[in-house]
């Protein structure tokens, strides 16, 4: 039987200044540090970007101890790492990178993207792991969007991409370290029950539109874009008023200690000061 999971927070995602660039960061904030197992949320863009303008080119650089995940939605992104992947990650794509023990990776519009111009946006999320993880093999996976599998409410207004964990018996194509689900859903209008585990964390993020939850709470662009969800339910109720963007996550809790630096999630400072000496003594790779 299916029952709504309380809502527990309304949230906004301001503003922040990452360098050059400007992106919203509704996870973490003052109120929400994490919605355990997801440490960050940032959504970036709409940029327009030219050869004058490019202010999202990042050059190669580390992580360990957690997973970073782009779901890219408008123009694209080349990728490179010291695994040796090269991919060229175009709008609807995305990539999961398993950072684990260490990799070195660059990404940023394409040559040929920012010589022909055109807008850029994408989802950049932090994806804790767990203790017995952290100092895994790291990976990476590319999932193109014509291979992202689709559920439909029933008078199909409204696609929901499925892109790890299951919906309405369907399995997303990503391998997943904890489990989790990721969902990208476009909406005309209409509405849609999500299957959520009780135990999972989980929260409604709205990119573009208007999105009612459980009949009530409106989740609009610019205002209150973000919902998180107590754990006594099994589903979540949203309603699209207007052609509208919205992202699901959930997940179960890792429930451990984290510590953080940069592009370091651990379980302690001690791993941090690891992490470091060891990306210094180039131990997790090498991208030029």
């Amino acid at each position: 039987m299916q029952t709504l999971k309380s809502i527990q927070q309304i949230a906004t995602s301001p503003l922040v200044s990452m360098g050059e660039v400007r992106l919203r960061q509704p996870v973490p904030s003052e109120n929400i540090p994490m919605v355990d197992p997801f440490l960050l949320l940032h959504h970036y863009g709409p940029y327009a970007i030219n050869p004058f303008n490019n202010p999202f080119d990042l050059g190669p650089h580390p992580h360990r101890g957690f997973e970073p995940i782009t779901l890219l939605l408008k123009g694209e992104q080349l990728h490179r790492d010291s695994l040796g992947n090269e991919m060229l990650v175009k709008a609807g794509d995305v990539q999961w990178t398993t950072a684990g023990r260490g990799i070195v990776h660059a990404e940023g519009p394409s040559k040929e993207f920012v010589e022909k111009g055109g807008e850029l946006e994408g989802i950049q999320l932090w994806l804790n792991l767990p203790a017995v993880k952290k100092m895994m093999p790291a990976k990476y996976q590319f999932l193109k969007k014509e291979l992202i599998p689709l559920v439909f409410n029933d008078d199909k207004s409204i696609e929901l991409r499925v892109i790890a964990g299951e919906q309405k018996g369907v399995q997303g194509p990503i391998t997943t370290q904890t489990a989790v689900n990721v969902f990208l859903g476009y909406a005309s209008s209409g509405t849609m029950t999500i299957d959520i585990p009780q135990s999972h964390q989980s929260l409604v993020y709205v990119l573009e539109g208007e999105v009612k939850v459980h009949d009530s709470t409106v989740l609009k662009k610019g205002a209150h874009q973000l919902a998180t969800f107590d754990t006594d339910g099994n589903a979540i109720g949203l309603e699209a008023t207007e052609n509208s963007v919205f992202l699901v996550l959930s997940g179960a809790p890792i429930n451990e200690k984290v510590a953080s630096w940069g592009p370091y999630v651990m379980n302690s400072q001690t791993e941090i000061m690891e992490a470091l000496r060891d990306y210094q003594q180039g131990k997790m790779g090498f991208l030029y």
